[in-house]
């Protein structure tokens, strides 16, 4: 099954998870940064091709594959449409070695106890029975922490592992991903009550079951080691966070066991402007370098 190979290159893969995953508020800036101003589109319904032609560029990119990129994490639409002829999980899979995810929240709820939580989302149960039939393996869903708040940081946590055992009753992998806002002051405050709070919910889980985590790089290196080698996670892997590339590396390579899921820090440098021959080498220095603090760590 090409579930259970997957699931073992997730554990051993050298590499790391490409976010391709910008939604419907992150997009104009994914593509401004592209070089494709708003003025060159003038609907969402253009705005979605132009990102789809991005991300599909990315993936046919000689160097995304399955040797340094072991997952990719796409939008529902991209889930939607299709690369090189094929709808684009399977393209992922079958034509570059690189593992299918989902993103599956809705977006933040307003902050309230210095967190923003999940806004809630009905029709979850529908969407994951469609991410199984196009061989998606896992999910991700993403709450912020924007204070060392002790109850705020508990109630995210706990949604996160309400809903991820939901999707494991899919047969999918959730990647939990309680984001630290980068900026705080108390961030390595709100980190050690994040760790607690992971743990717990991790030590109540089936022996059976194994979930992933997307964590912000620590303040302290290897914070997260317990939960690196805890046997309830397949893996964890770091969000870049508004850091640039080169400190996101830094970081990360300073963490045993960690490796990357960035999407700014993975798309920084490409132009749709470039040529293919630009583009792909552009890609490349994004890939190794980011593959290199991967497997430094």
């Amino acid at each position: 099954m090409s579930n259970e190979r997957q699931a073992e290159q997730l554990r051993s893969g050298k590499g790391f998870i490409a976010a391709l995953d910008q939604s419907g508020g992150s997009t104009p800036k994914a593509l401004r940064l592209y070089g494709i101003e708003e003025s060159a589109y003038s609907s969402d319904a253009e705005m979605f091709d132009l990102v789809h032609a991005m991300r599909t560029r990315i993936a046919q990119a000689p160097a995304f594959n399955g040797d340094k990129v072991v997952g990719a994490i796409l939008f529902e639409m991209t889930m939607d449409r299709e690369m090189g002829g094929k709808p684009t999980a399977q393209f992922m899979w079958e034509d570059r070695g690189v593992i299918p995810f989902l993103k599956v929240d809705k977006g933040l709820a307003e902050e309230d106890m210095g967190v923003q939580m999940m806004k809630p989302m009905p029709e979850l149960d529908a969407l994951l029975e469609r991410a199984v039939k196009a061989g998606i393996f896992g999910t991700k869903m993403r709450s912020v922490i924007n204070a060392a708040n002790a109850d705020g940081i508990k109630a995210v946590v706990a949604q996160q592992f309400e809903v991820g055992k939901q999707i494991l009753g899919h047969g999918l992998v959730p990647i939990i991903e309680p984001e630290v806002t980068i900026s705080i002051s108390d961030k390595a405050e709100a980190e050690e009550i994040l760790l607690a709070e992971i743990k717990a919910q991790l030590d109540a889980l089936p022996d059976d079951q194994q979930v992933m985590l997307k964590l912000t790089l620590p303040e302290t290196a290897n914070l997260y080691k317990p939960l690196v080698d805890h046997p309830r996670v397949m893996r964890v892997v770091a969000l870049s966070g508004g850091y640039s590339r080169e400190e996101a590396n830094t970081r990360l390579s300073q963490n045993t066991g960690m490796i990357a899921s960035f999407s700014r820090a993975l798309t920084e440098g490409l132009s749709a402007q470039q040529s293919d021959d630009e583009f792909n080498a552009t890609i490349a220095a994004s890939i190794d370098s980011i593959y290199q603090a991967s497997v430094a760590g």
